[in-house]
């Protein structure tokens, strides 16, 4: 059992809120009841994930993706609505951290897909003024491309988009979670074999095909499930909390 406000005070000092310039507020977003117990955790706050929380009977909500960013339309109508009424019928806190959790050196999304995929990190880049944004590291053992590919499927549980690159083996690789396609110029010019990231833009293809890097759009959902369950693991394991993962299935 936990106070609100505990919580996130430790979230707060934990995730080095204050070192990010986020697109949304990082934190509690809706608040709800002052002490928690049940806990449940997800990539993104909508409406399926609410109604789990709400029949797990959780307490708080701990999310990647929450609400309030920036240039979003302000009216409180449709989705928005209907998400935020179910958390405030049901006093459930809502907490959202977002590069906050991209960016942790061992919970955050990047590392965790480094433990999922098996790849031994080496560094760590600052983008943006944001640390430990874009990952490189080493495979195991050289790979074709692919039959990387189908490693990414196999551990993510969904088919990468994948545009070719000019090398016939793979063993350099950088990586960025979640909608991070616009990093692939970086990525060449750190001279990796492939990058990874979550989505595509129409640019990715001819960006890959000329800079002659192999690029493997794995899907922003698949790559950032792992942050958020390890951060919701780590919080039960120290306050004692009854944890719930709860992965609500999404394509993109």
């Amino acid at each position: 059992m936990i106070t609100r406000a505990e919580l996130t005070d430790y979230l707060h000092n934990f995730l080095s809120v204050d070192r990010f310039n986020d697109y949304c507020p990082n934190g509690l977003q809706v608040e709800g009841r002052e002490t928690i117990t049940i806990l449940v955790t997800g990539v993104t706050a909508s409406l399926a994930l609410i109604e789990e929380a709400i029949a797990r009977k959780a307490d708080a909500l701990l999310v990647h993706h929450g609400y309030f960013w920036k240039n979003e339309s302000l009216p409180i109508t449709g989705s928005k609505k209907g998400r935020l009424q179910r958390l405030l019928t049901n006093d459930l806190n809502l907490l959202a951290y977002h590069l906050p959790l991209d960016s942790h050196a061992t919970l955050g999304n990047n590392a965790q897909l480094a433990r999922v995929l098996n790849i031994t990190p080496t560094q760590a880049l600052t983008i943006d003024r944001c640390e430990n944004l874009l990952w490189l590291g080493d495979l195991d053992e050289p790979q074709t491309p692919d039959v990387f590919a189908r490693y990414l499927e196999l551990r993510l549980g969904q088919a990468p988009m994948h545009f070719p690159g000019n090398k016939n083996s793979i063993r350099r690789v950088a990586w960025c979670s979640g909608a991070a396609q616009s990093f692939l110029e970086r990525a060449a010019d750190l001279g990796v074999d492939a990058y990874i990231s979550g989505e595509v833009s129409e640019s990715t293809f001819h960006v890959a095909t000329e800079r002659g890097i192999h690029y493997y759009g794995a899907g922003h959902h698949a790559t950032e499930r792992y942050g958020i369950k390890a951060l919701g693991q780590h919080l039960s394991e120290t306050f004692g909390l009854v944890h719930h993962f709860v992965d609500i299935p999404n394509p993109v």
